[in-house]
């Protein structure tokens, strides 16, 4: 393993403890800006920098365009953390948080279902070419 790669891992597992605990606090079933404002609350409280609705542009036939699409939070400028409070997640999250991957050019991700009564089992990781 790279020490990038180790230093990815470390975020992911931040990130993942920094939900547990919002999670913990505040339980299943409310509105994803709710606990999108928790976890970038949890973040500042832990020392993780972030970036929060963080514009992405999509480029296309070399031509950059503005299209709207804005991640939920950049964490360690590493990675993709893309926030839900649904009744299940779809194939649909994760290929948005895999486009984002792509658009973006990072390479690991996080699709954090807060609607689930354990947050582990509402919590998926996407990997994009990986050396390791």
């Amino acid at each position: 393993m790279t020490q990038r790669s180790a230093e990815i891992n470390q975020v992911t597992q931040a990130v993942i403890g920094a939900a547990m605990e919002v999670h913990r606090q505040l339980g299943p079933g409310l509105l994803e800006s709710a606990y999108a404002e928790c976890l970038c609350r949890e973040l500042i409280l832990r020392g993780i920098p972030f970036e929060r609705e963080r514009a992405l542009p999509v480029a296309y036939k070399g031509v950059r365009l503005e299209c709207g699409y804005r991640l939920d939070l950049l964490v360690a400028s590493c990675v993709v953390v893309e926030i839900k409070s649904v009744e299940a997640l779809a194939p649909v999250h994760e290929a948005q948080l895999i486009t984002y991957l792509r658009l973006g050019g990072w390479r690991v991700g996080l699709l954090i279902n807060f609607n689930v009564p354990l947050l582990k089992d509402g919590i998926r990781r996407k990997v994009l070419n990986f050396d390791d």
